[in-house]
């Protein structure tokens, strides 16, 4: 039950911030603000510093919270996966199609969003029972993307990531996909040390993806 709780969650709220950071101290903080603005769904990625610790950490201070998703990002391998989970990652995000990740993933009952971009690449990911598909780098594409995918394949559920603001976060949706990630542009008030205004643009694409649907 746990994946399908994930997966209705992902889909209802319809944003999932993505942390990028330059160590673990900063990624808390993007964390913090990022929630504070109400976003739930937070996806730490593998690339910053101390990752495993971050989930770790923050699946403990949130165990009782059922609103709050935390999940790990840029995943290349089972072997991560599986180190992810362990960790509390309640689902997990990769850049690419990798059969065994989607593989052990299953095997855990645990959320996988694969990264896709040609309707090969999704219909693969959908055989192998991915729920939603990253279409990444959304920027290579635009909107129209979900659209065409949405042609042959109006069963897939698709999140873009890469190149996603507040400027187009409505065309996304308005496009078809069920959610979208988001990364640099919400969270670069952090490289000046203004998490208020991560907080604030969080907000803003809460607000955004709400009225868009």
């Amino acid at each position: 039950m746990q994946r399908l709780e994930t997966i209705k969650k992902l889909s209802e709220y319809g944003l999932v911030a993505v942390i990028r950071a330059n160590s673990k101290e900063e990624g808390i903080k993007i964390v913090e603000a990022v929630k504070k603005g109400g976003i739930k769904a937070l996806e730490i990625t593998m690339t910053v510093p101390g990752a495993l610790d971050i989930i770790k950490e923050l699946s403990d201070i949130y165990k009782d919270d059922k609103e709050i998703l935390i999940g790990a990002g840029t995943v290349l391998d089972p072997e991560t996966a599986r180190a992810c989970i362990l960790a509390g990652a309640k689902y997990i995000v990769s850049p690419s199609l990798n059969p065994e990740t989607v593989k052990l993933c299953n095997r855990y009952r645990i959320a996988i969003m694969t990264g896709i971009m040609t309707v090969k690449e999704a219909v693969e990911a959908l055989e192998l029972g991915v729920e939603i598909l990253k279409v990444f780098p959304g920027n290579a594409f635009g909107p129209s993307i979900i659209s065409s995918f949405k042609g042959p394949l109006p069963q897939g559920n698709f999140m873009p990531t890469g190149g996603v603001n507040l400027d187009n976060v409505k065309d996304w949706i308005k496009a078809g996909a069920v959610a979208v990630g988001t990364g640099s542009d919400l969270t670069k008030g952090a490289s000046t040390g203004n998490y208020d205004l991560v907080t604030e643009t969080a907000a803003k694409f809460v607000e955004a993806v709400r009225t868009a649907r």
